[in-house]
């Protein structure tokens, strides 16, 4: 904006003082004419000043703007706030039980403070600390600094005199006034309280009640579990007196029952909601109770294989128990696919002398001591597989010869589908279960193997299990039933079995007198291939994860035999010196599979380092007497989980060694994925097949 710039001459104030200094002697009357006169020459000067003409003075670097632009407003509103104050302070409500934001926050920014002990001269408690001290009050300086103060020099004669009189008298005078206009208007001073303006605080108000603290009473008691269960019985007892009470109620009566009964709803209500805190406080528990075989489970390696290629070990790590299974036998073991840390175990007996209850458990990682589910059985689980793509479904075989489907989502202990003598059970025990794709009619499925010698597949249809007979087995052969009177062929006994991971159709089966069939869902009546396998009875037979055309099979005969199903001869075979209750494939290895004996030893290999002896040989168990009959490879953890016939399940940790994967040479390219893993298959299948084609 142009900057407005005053011309012309001004009249000072020493001139008019000069001219009236130049009139006779000092009287009273003349000083008061000679004020109104100084009076009006200022008044009539300031009045010449702004007549005068008023020129603009534009700066170089200023915007040339229109008269809209000129004539624009801005405006812009100024407030308190602080800019960097948070708008999203929060604080727990315990009237509504949430976190509720704050309305009110702080705008207050303080940026300078000093804390000194300066006082203002002129304040009270500076006059009393001088008067305290004995020091002199100031006024007499400002006095002395006055009269110090040299004179104007002269111009001469009395006319000098007269003006040097009549200054003098002028500058006494000045000097007092303006020293009371400064002790008037004191700019810097420390003390705020004369021109602070306060306002009124509200009053506070104490607002306190008191009650009386309730009854106390010290109480101590142990609490065992047939003392848990008695009061259970207790609870469940008063619940059916009241049902009765309320039946025996007359209609009159009615809403006094109905009181009743919704006092024992809201009690078993406040006890589900009570058990979810419970289990999340006993795994919190647990974990702090064994944190340090948390703490092995995730971070240790075992620093002592790298100084050993090709042994490796296993370090024990939870044990899982229940009480009311102690004399029951591990008799299968299945991982949750979808839940990594869930796994469900089946309890039964092979001692078919002592055949009795059974029960399916499911234990979690995160909580070792107690199991997750319990399911009691009349008769003993010798099998069970849970669903990949449904983890609530369990499918499980009992010695009965029955079949069950159980839901984990249901609250019932009961199977929501069981096979009867009407809807085709077997009639002996059923050794292996297997879930399959569903059907064309999106039915969910399993299949089933009996000593009874029939392959069946089991529809879940609504509310029934539909039965069909795949294969039945035969010492000579498959025969179908033929009309009445033709005698049939000894039927064989099937101990396990297994389907192929990519061809649907094909499937392997164990029997009890050693012999291996492959066979296909399409034919009935005949086997693809039998191979004649082990001296005893099958007690698994297993398809790699990876290669379509390897699987493995275990016996009590003390082996273990790898097979190429191409090959009616053994690729493999492995003397452990102790009857082999099962064997399993790992799932991140094509090379590594793992095998459990009688003698409580686990038996590792991993075919691509040593191809002769297991690279780890470790017993398990502490009692010697212990038989280890089952074992799973976790599909994701570097974990183990071992059966034995006390019913106890050990978890295991395989050290480095264990879990080798290959390693990349020098501009080679290894396939990524589980082509790796066929790969190092197939170069052992081609290791084996040299020395016959060199025969040859």
């Amino acid at each position: 904006m142009p900057v407005v710039h005053k011309t012309g001459t001004v009249k000072s104030k020493q001139g008019s003082n000069t001219q009236s200094q130049k009139a006779p002697a000092a009287k009273p009357a003349k000083a008061a004419s000679k004020k109104k006169d100084e009076e009006d020459g200022t008044e009539m000067g300031e009045g010449d000043e702004w007549m005068q003409g008023k020129t603009l003075i534009k700066p170089l670097d200023q915007l040339d703007l229109t008269e809209a632009e000129l004539k624009e407003e801005f405006t812009r509103i100024l407030t308190a706030n602080n800019p960097h104050a948070p708008q999203n302070i929060v604080r727990y409500s315990f009237k509504e039980r949430s976190y509720k934001p704050i309305s009110s926050v702080d705008q207050l920014a303080v940026h300078f403070v000093l804390e000194g002990n300066l006082l203002h001269q002129d304040s009270d408690e500076a006059r009393r600390q001088r008067a305290k001290q004995g020091l002199p009050e100031e006024k007499a300086t400002v006095e002395t600094a006055v009269a110090e103060k040299p004179e104007t020099p002269a111009a001469g004669g009395e006319d000098a005199g007269d003006v040097e009189e009549g200054g003098g008298e002028e500058r006494a005078d000045s000097v007092e006034s303006k020293a009371g206009k400064k002790e008037q208007k004191i700019t810097n001073q420390f003390n705020f309280s004369e021109r602070a303006s306060q306002t009124l605080n509200n009053p506070l108000r104490e607002r306190g009640c008191q009650t009386e603290p309730p009854p106390r009473a010290n109480f101590s008691a142990t609490a065992n579990q047939w003392e848990i269960y008695d009061v259970y019985l207790e609870v469940l007892q008063k619940q059916e007196k009241n049902k009765e009470k309320a039946k025996a109620v007359p209609k009159k009566d009615d809403d006094k029952g109905k009181k009743k009964m919704m006092l024992v709803e809201t009690q078993s209500d406040d006890i589900t909601k009570v058990a979810k805190v419970a289990k999340i406080i006993e795994r919190m528990v647990n974990q702090n109770t064994f944190d340090d075989i948390a703490q092995d489970f995730k971070y240790f390696e075992d620093a002592s294989d790298e100084y050993r290629e090709q042994e490796g070990t296993l370090l024990p790590l939870w044990k899982f128990q229940y009480d009311k299974a102690k004399r029951l036998s591990v008799t299968a073991l299945c991982w949750n696919e979808s839940y990594k840390d869930l796994f469900a175990v089946g309890l039964g007996s092979y001692d078919f002398t002592k055949q009795g209850r059974g029960m399916l458990v499911f234990y979690s990682l995160k909580n070792s001591t107690f199991p997750e589910y319990i399911y009691p059985t009349t008769s003993g689980i010798l099998c069970l597989d849970i669903h990949k793509h449904l983890p609530y479904l369990v499918a499980v075989g009992f010695y009965d010869g029955c079949v069950a489907v159980y839901n984990l989502k249901e609250e019932t202990l009961q199977p929501i589908y069981k096979s009867t003598a009407k809807s085709g059970k077997h009639t002996d025990p059923v050794w292996q279960v297997k879930w399959q794709k569903d059907d064309m009619d999106n039915n969910h499925n399993f299949f089933s193997v009996s000593s009874d010698g029939r392959v069946v597949s089991w529809t879940l249809v609504k509310n029934e299990l539909v039965f069909t007979d795949i294969i039945k087995l035969s010492l000579a052969g498959a025969v179908s039933e033929g009309p009445e009177g033709v005698q049939l062929p000894i039927m064989a006994c099937g101990t396990s079995f297994d389907f192929h991971k990519q061809i649907d159709y094909l499937f392997l089966v164990g029997t009890e007198e050693g012999k291996i069939h492959k066979c296909s869902k399409a034919y009935s009546s005949q086997f693809l291939e039998t191979y004649n396998a082990h001296n005893m009875a099958v007690d698994a037979v297993k398809w790699n994860h990876f290669h379509t055309k390897v699987f493995i099979s275990c016996s009590s005969d003390w082996t273990v035999k790898i097979w190429d199903h191409t090959i009616k001869t053994p690729m493999f075979t492995f003397d452990l010196n102790a009857s082999v209750g099962d064997v399993a494939w790992s799932p991140y290895s094509s090379t590594v599979f793992a095998a459990v004996t009688t003698d409580g030893k686990v038996h590792t290999f991993d075919l691509s380092i040593n191809k002769y002896e297991a690279i780890c040989q470790q017993p398990v168990v502490a009692k010697k007497k212990t038989k280890l009959t089952h074992i799973e490879f976790n599909p994701v953890y570097p974990i183990i989980i071992v059966g034995d016939d006390r019913g106890y399940v050990t978890s295991l940790k395989l050290s480095p060694n264990l879990r080798k994967k290959p390693k990349e040479k020098k501009g080679q390219e290894l396939p990524k994925g589980p082509e790796v893993e066929i790969a190092k298959m197939e170069k052992l299948l081609s290791l084996l097949r040299e020395p016959e084609n060199s025969n040859a």
